[in-house]
């Protein structure tokens, strides 16, 4: 594993490891409270993760979105919300959803809210996309994943991210919609910066709704 797939793996990998460490510690009894705080911490180990390795990312260095893309991100992101709020048949989930709870005794913990927005819509999407379209998405199509041009990604590859993409979900069919709109995206506007706009969106909103509501399973 040389740089640059370390660069957009590393990331990811911390995040998955903090899901078993939940896990794990829920198994060994640790009070569900003192659980919620795992998050925070797993969102600095990955934000700590992606500013060291930067200057690796050349996908991130032009942000300069046109309007129209710019507008296209939004409106995809909004449209991947409306699918995952609605796309929830048994047929089309995986197990269950623990979900995120940041109330106790019934009073919110606005700390945790503004923790768990925070991460959802401006660490993940920037590390999932750094390693679903950036790198898995291109690597499908040649091992040298950095000389792929975004703009000519084949439809196999973005099958088969897309559909791995939906699997690493509670929601896997309304996942692999995500994801099968972010990489179109990405192929569209040949810049990353268009599904992490879109990304952020649906997770921002998400975040917004799951408050709102009080429907915490989607956390």
């Amino acid at each position: 594993m040389n740089r640059p797939i370390l660069a957009r793996c590393l990331p990811f990998a911390i995040y998955l490891a903090f899901l078993a460490i939940a896990d794990l510690a829920a198994w060994l009894g640790l009070p569900p409270a003192a659980l919620r705080w795992l998050y925070p911490l797993k969102i600095a180990a990955v934000t700590a993760a992606l500013a060291y390795f930067w200057r690796d990312y050349a996908e991130l260095r032009d942000w300069k979105l046109k309007p129209a893309h710019a507008v296209t991100a939004i409106a995809t992101g909004i449209l991947v919300l409306v699918l995952w709020l609605n796309l929830g048949a048994s047929w089309m989930t995986i197990g269950s959803a623990a979900g995120y709870d940041p109330t106790t005794k019934g009073r919110i913990d606005w700390l945790l809210v503004a923790l768990r927005i925070a991460g959802a819509a401006l660490v993940v999407p920037v590390m999932e996309e750094l390693f679903w379209r950036a790198f898995v998405l291109r690597w499908l199509d040649r091992p040298a994943f950095a000389q792929v041009d975004p703009g000519a990604v084949s439809v196999k590859a973005i099958a088969i991210s897309s559909l791995l993409f939906g699997v690493e979900h509670n929601l896997w069919f309304a996942g692999l919609m995500a994801g099968l709109a972010y990489a179109l995206l990405y192929r569209a506007h040949r810049q990353l910066a268009s599904p992490i706009l879109a990304h952020g969106v649906t997770n921002g909103l998400l975040g917004a709704y799951v408050v709102a509501t009080g429907s915490w399973q989607y956390w």
